[in-house]
């Protein structure tokens, strides 16, 4: 399994991608954070605290984790490499487990260097180093699993066509789904809103936010990444039959 992480995260680094993912999250972040106008720039909430960050920083990863995990297996069976990856004496669960790690590894990459924005918040608070530290760290914790959830959806549906493109635009409906969607049927059905939320990630997101790591809210994003390398290794299975 380690030579399919390592072959993964050359891949990345071996070509423009890798620079571009970690480029594009940190400069969309940064501008909306620091310089554009709006709800999200921390200097105009008067609050030193991350809020805008944990709430912006999902949807940014909804569209930049699929366009990381397309090229996953969608790419082996374009190239026909398929077929001889799955002869190698490796298992398909730890075919699919190198290619998730090896994405994940490259979206937390890009995610460690906001943690100067932790500093920064720190020293602008009244007085300063006033931010409160348990809901940041939950925060971070929940953005981690987020993002194994986000990778494991991005890396099943790369399995379902040979086109990118096609593998990137579901796996954007399906994390967009289960991050929004579920909390969206929630508000037109407020009689079941509770049930109905607790499937979403949103919901277990914000929990995790408020600095308590509630071990329901973990089950819930470890089934999230489990069931879908499951799926996973079940459709390759089909391709080895």
């Amino acid at each position: 399994m380690k030579s399919i992480i390592l072959r993964e995260i050359k891949s990345f680094f071996g070509s423009p991608i890798g620079y571009l993912v970690i480029a594009v999250f940190l400069i969309s972040n940064g501008l909306f954070l620091w310089v554009f106008e709006g709800d999200y720039n921390i200097l105009n909430t008067g609050y030193a605290d991350l809020t805008p960050f944990f709430t912006l920083a999902p949807w940014i990863l909804i569209f930049l984790i699929p366009a990381v995990t397309m090229r996953s297996f969608s790419d082996e069976k374009k190239q026909g490499t398929l077929e001889l990856l799955l002869t190698k004496p490796l298992s398909i669960w730890e075919i699919v487990n190198g290619k998730f790690l090896g994405s994940l590894f490259l979206i937390v990459l890009a995610i460690v260097p906001t943690f100067i924005y932790v500093k920064v918040i720190s020293n602008l608070g009244l007085p300063e180093g006033n931010i409160d530290m348990g809901s940041t760290i939950g925060s971070y914790f929940g953005l981690l699993f987020l993002i194994a959830s986000y990778s494991a959806i991005g890396i099943f549906t790369s399995t379902l066509s040979e086109n990118q493109i096609v593998a990137f635009i579901i796996a954007v409906f399906l994390c967009f789904i289960f991050y929004f969607g579920f909390e969206g049927l929630a508000s037109l059905l407020p009689g079941f809103a509770g049930i109905i939320s607790a499937f979403g990630m949103q919901d277990h997101f914000k929990s995790m936010s408020r600095g308590v790591i509630d071990t329901r809210d973990v089950i819930y994003f470890l089934t999230i990444t489990i069931l879908f390398l499951s799926f996973t290794v079940y459709k390759l299975k089909s391709f080895k039959a």
